[in-house]
């Protein structure tokens, strides 16, 4: 009975230091290289701060809290997660250098990733995206799915990778040496001319076109295939689009 109480006595005694060193989430998770550290996600990491957890190939990298978690444990650390997260963003670049950078969101907040890998040129879907909880949002992740649905991949994307505003872009429906139809409507007055797409361009971007007679080049604003328009409904098409990212 003695040597059971005095096993008892040792192991209260050891639990403490079996515990880990408790450490918190960075508001600012960032890596600035490819591999990412507990010391890039925890303060207080200490000497585990060296271990790796992670390889980050694109512009971020999105983390399972709970894998995160394990491998924490595993080196020593505690990080009771409090707030629940499933996810974790990191983004690429020393956390110094995004204080003149737009501020992004902290804390439990919501951000949206590709469900599936897109090829470049590829036409974002509603189903290619989703929701997640994550520590935090890169600044220029969009806040819409509706700013995204729609536009085409300019780079090969990941699955599971966060949703970043330099993706995507207007799905081209013009490309360069397509003959364009441009035109003008003002005070009851309506122009048609004929020009050649000097580039591509999707929907609402701006074209350069020269003009088959004069050769001159004009900027018109991409209606559809093979239709702009220039003037005050130009203007209009533009105005309505600042208007449209400016209350997102």
């Amino acid at each position: 009975m003695r040597v059971l109480t005095a096993l008892i006595a040792a192991l209260a005694v050891a639990t403490p230091a079996l515990a880990g060193q408790a450490v918190s989430l960075k508001a600012d998770v960032a890596s600035s290289d490819a591999v990412v550290t507990l010391g890039d996600l925890f303060d207080g990491a200490g000497a585990a701060g060296r271990v790796a957890v992670a390889t980050r190939t694109g512009a971020s990298v999105v983390l399972d809290a709970t894998v995160v978690q394990a491998a924490a444990r595993r080196a020593g650390l505690d990080w009771a997660n409090a707030e629940g997260l499933h996810r974790i963003v990191v983004r690429g670049g020393p956390p110094e250098a995004s204080a003149a950078a737009p501020a992004a969101a902290h804390g439990n907040v919501e951000v949206l990733t590709y469900t599936r890998s897109l090829a470049a040129g590829e036409i974002v879907q509603p189903t290619d995206l989703a929701w997640i909880k994550a520590a935090a949002a890169p600044a220029d992740a969009p806040g819409d799915a509706e700013m995204v649905i729609g536009k085409a991949a300019k780079r090969p994307l990941r699955a599971g990778s966060v949703v970043l505003a330099h993706d995507y872009g207007s799905a081209q429906v013009i490309k360069a040496g397509d003959v364009v139809s441009v035109s003008f409507e003002a005070d009851g007055v309506s122009l048609t001319l004929e020009g050649k797409a000097m580039g591509p361009a999707g929907v609402g971007d701006t074209l350069a076109v020269q003009n088959t007679l004069s050769k001159k080049i004009i900027a018109a604003i991409v209606t559809g295939p093979g239709q702009a328009v220039v003037g005050p409904a130009a203007d209009q098409m533009k105005a309505s689009r600042s208007l449209r990212y400016a209350v997102r």
